[in-house]
């Protein structure tokens, strides 16, 4: 059967605890991502695997799959399939009865164009009740993981979110173009203006000081204005970098009410 099918577009950080949940509580979930996933957070991310092919994140084993039967085989053996399929093209193929948007690209990229039972969609860009039957807040504050039937979630802020007072600062984005060569390494402690990695050869600082949890695969070929890092200023947190976050947590738990409250609806009609 294929009726509990459930399909993620994207396979970043806040993607994952979706994911995780989904898997746990029993669906198959197939992952669709890019051909060169650009997750910054990717010691958390079920993306990596289309690096690496197989990678795990805390109790859940993400396989980069080809083919039809190498889904299939992935789920029987519980393992979550990650296929590269910007286009949506396994879609048409397993005809889920769910499709989840969780690329947090903060717009609608052609989400209108996949049918499925009850459409999700987590984050700014998407109007419930029109582009998807329930949109998730994924802003965080109060109304984080907020259940949305009519209208849309908050507007993209463009500025990350606040952890120990400090916002704009944590996050790096490139200021070249180029090949990215790592310095330092996910979960090393960083001071303010050290050395994290090098761009064609030009040095990329942290600019503040704190753990470094995020940072694009070594090797990637990076554009002006990319997110390349990411460092918490909480030192004591480097266990953090390589577990489901509390934000990914409740946008997955709360994709799953989403996923039950439109299952129940489907029974009430009869």
């Amino acid at each position: 059967m294929k009726n509990d099918i459930i399909v993620v577009r994207g396979g970043g950080d806040v993607a994952t605890g979706v994911i995780q949940k989904l898997h746990r509580t029993g669906f198959r979930v197939l992952v669709l991502e890019i051909e060169k996933p650009t997750a910054i957070r990717r010691t958390v991310a079920v993306s990596s695997c289309i690096y690496t092919n197989e990678y795990k994140v805390e109790d859940i084993i993400a396989v980069k799959c080809d083919t039809e039967l190498d889904i299939y085989l992935a789920w029987e053996n519980n393992k979550v399939p990650v296929v590269v399929d910007p286009e949506g093209e396994f879609v048409n193929i397993f005809k889920p009865k769910y499709i989840i948007d969780a690329i947090i690209a903060k717009k609608n990229i052609d989400f209108d164009k996949f049918n499925a039972f009850g459409k999700i969609a987590l984050g700014p860009g998407f109007e419930a009740g029109k582009d998807a039957d329930i949109v998730i807040e994924t802003n965080r504050g109060h109304n984080l993981g907020r259940l949305i039937f009519k209208g849309f979630a908050a507007e993209n802020t463009g500025s990350p979110g606040n952890i120990s007072g400090r916002t704009l600062e944590r996050v790096i984005y490139s200021e070249f173009e180029g090949k990215i060569k790592h310095i330092k390494k996910i979960g090393d402690i960083v001071t303010e203006n050290e050395t994290i990695a090098t761009i064609n050869g030009k040095e990329v600082k942290s600019k503040l000081s704190g753990v470094l949890r995020g940072l694009i695969y070594d090797g990637f070929v990076v554009t002006k204005g990319l997110k390349i890092a990411d460092v918490d200023p909480r030192k004591e947190e480097i266990d953090n970098c390589f577990t489901i976050s509390d934000k990914a947590r409740a946008v997955g738990g709360n994709t799953l009410e989403a996923v039950l409250i439109l299952e129940n609806r489907k029974k009430d009609r009869g």
